[in-house]
């Protein structure tokens, strides 16, 4: 048997996931310092960094993976899945919470944590900052999920393009304003916004985070990575829950409340992240005042660095 010992963690589900479970990440290498982390995730592209991670290998691809890590070795498994816990389902935990209470593990706040090197840094500050021409720098993540999602617009979790429209309006003339969205999804038409459709690196799409001044983000991945750089950030929430997938120093904006509708599909959960049309809560004169822009746009003016 090999001396070395091994912890194997495996994180399941899309990007943001994947940065929240860095958080949980930490807290077993805290447990467990005397093992090598060793993490198999379906992100592995923002873990390579991390400096409490041995080694990482994207899922589907281990090759070896028993032999090397498994077989006649002292090594702890840590793949289950937290969104089945009692916590989770009844949205009484964050997510991070839950995944540790999960394995027995003692959370003690720990944070996402991303770290994007020297040289993707200067990378990525060689693409953007001579667009900023000296102004502030506001983001809008309007349009979240898998890239390749064919769905123009997600109900659950993206951003009216009303809201986006009069938001960049309000901040275009002193800001640089981006939108960052999916090449389906509707584009800020505003003079001076700067739309980001195409496909980016999970490096570029996060660390370009770094050089923001304001952000207006949804539930997706960047809300999560705005969490881990400790960049406060104003995030839009209408059927998940920011009691289990948000952060506290994010200011979290609720969508007005739903008229009572039946759920008949639903099983463990209320509304599906890929936004099922027959769930939609609203009706048509909601859709005029689903989130007070007044109160949107005092968050970014108060949003600090």
């Amino acid at each position: 048997m090999s001396n070395k010992k091994y912890c194997v963690f495996q994180v399941a589900g899309g990007l943001g996931k994947n940065i929240a479970a860095t958080a949980v990440a930490q807290v077993i290498k805290r447990s467990y310092p005397d093992r090598e982390l060793v993490c198999v995730v379906s992100w592995p592209e923002l873990w390579a960094n991390l400096p409490f991670v041995y080694r990482v290998f994207p899922l589907g691809n281990t090759s070896y993976f028993h032999d090397e890590y498994i077989d006649d070795r002292d090594t702890l498994i840590f793949a289950q899945e937290p969104y089945f816990t009692t916590s989770h389902i009844n949205k009484t935990h964050k997510l991070v919470e839950s995944w540790c209470a999960m394995y027995g593990l003692e959370y003690q706040g720990e944070q996402p944590k991303l770290k994007i090197n020297i040289e993707q840094k200067k990378a990525i500050r060689n693409f953007y900052e001579p667009k900023l021409e000296g102004k502030p720098f506001l983001l809008l993540h309007t349009n979240g999920g898998l890239f390749t999602n064919e769905r123009p617009y997600c109900w659950s979790r993206d951003m009216p393009i009303e809201v986006a429209t009069k938001v960049a309006q309000h901040f275009a003339k002193d800001h640089f304003v981006m939108q960052i969205t999916r090449p389906k999804s509707p584009k800020i038409e505003v003079d001076g916004v700067f739309v980001r459709n195409e496909q980016l690196s999970n490096t570029e799409l996060c660390g370009l985070l770094e050089l923001t001044d304001k952000r207006l983000l949804i539930d997706s991945s960047l809300q999560h990575a705005a969490a881990a750089f400790s960049l406060p950030s104003t995030v839009l929430w209408n059927a998940t829950s920011s009691v289990i997938f948000g952060h506290d120093l994010h200011d979290n904006i609720q969508a007005k409340p739903k008229p009572v509708k039946p759920l008949p599909g639903s099983y463990l959960f209320d509304y599906q992240f890929d936004a099922n049309e027959n769930e939609f809560p609203y009706e048509e004169d909601d859709l005029d005042d689903l989130y007070d822009v007044d109160q949107i746009i005092a968050s970014l003016e108060a949003q600090a660095r």
